[in-house]
């Protein structure tokens, strides 16, 4: 019983940070999400109203899909530092310090510097990608402003992001490899790509699963690169692929902060949690087909 006590007394701070800090402020959220605000403050009970609104508001399904498209194509991140992390991990290289750093940049730089780096970049009229490619006799868009080219500027952004956070995973997965299964594989005549395919991708499958499951729910969050990319309020409604761009938490920010329809935001925030959750729980269903542990 002593022992039970010690251990209960040891797990409290972090459990009560995770009631205050977490668990309230859901719970605190789905109260708020069956209300109406006023302007002033204050609000009242009106029930499901808002998810009533939610299931007529084309805004929502819009956002919707556009967060599921950029988490989709966001995955791409995941083969990519795969493959980048086998090349670091190859015996013998020189300046792996310095490649594992120059690809981490992205991580520890703050989102809203890196967006303001790539909006520069992806200017229509000064931008550098565009006068690249005038140099060779090509007319680049306006790469955030044209629907057709908005969302797959944006995804780019979010895997060069997210590559280096990747890379450093999967190195770390690499690494755990026992060198006699190569050893075994080079013995019978297995090459380099074909001990990559037939030993590193299944063994580090768990890795690649925990990867998958923390990306897609990073990605259902996005916010702060279409902020800064796109704008928001009458910036962004100036701006006419902003449609293609919009997500579930831009919606949220807007209704809850621009139009001060808090109660409306709360619901919207409470659908985006219902969607992590649904997506993460098929993610550890179909986890049994591919992930091979051992």
């Amino acid at each position: 019983m002593a022992e039970a006590l010690w251990g209960y007394a040891f797990i409290a701070p972090v459990g009560l940070g995770l009631a205050v800090f977490y668990l309230w402020p859901v719970v605190q959220t789905g109260y708020f999400s069956l209300t109406e605000w006023g302007a002033f403050g204050g609000h009242t009970w009106t029930g499901l109203d808002n998810y009533r609104r939610l299931l007529s508001d084309p805004q929502v399904g819009a956002s919707l899909l556009n967060t599921v498209t950029y988490t989709v194509l966001g995955l791409l991140a995941i083969p990519l530092a795969i493959v980048f992390a086998a090349l670091l991990n190859r015996e013998g290289l020189r300046g792996v310090g310095v490649y594992r750093t120059l690809f981490f940049l992205p991580v520890v730089t703050m989102p809203v510097a890196v967006a303001m780096v790539w909006r520069w970049l992806y200017n229509g009229d000064y931008g550098l990608i565009n006068h690249v490619l005038s140099l060779v006799g090509i007319d680049g868009p306006n790469w955030i402003a044209d629907p057709d080219t908005a969302m797959y500027a944006l995804v780019l952004v979010g895997i060069w992001s997210s590559v280096g956070y990747n890379l450093i995973i999967f190195l770390a997965g690499m690494q755990a490899i026992p060198q006699e299964y190569y050893d075994a594989a080079a013995i019978d005549g297995a090459g380099p790509v074909r001990q990559f395919l037939r030993i590193t991708v299944p063994l580090l499958s768990p890795t690649a699963f925990f990867v998958s499951v923390i990306s897609v729910i990073g990605s259902l969050q996005l916010f702060d690169l279409v902020y800064v990319l796109a704008g928001s309020g009458q910036s962004a409604r100036a701006n006419p692929a902003f449609p293609r761009l919009q997500t579930v938490v831009q919606l949220f920010y807007d209704r809850a902060f621009v139009t001060n329809d808090r109660g409306y935001a709360a619901a919207i925030v409470m659908l985006l949690l219902a969607v992590i959750i649904a997506l993460t729980a098929l993610q550890f269903r179909l986890q049994k087909r591919w992930v091979h542990y051992g």
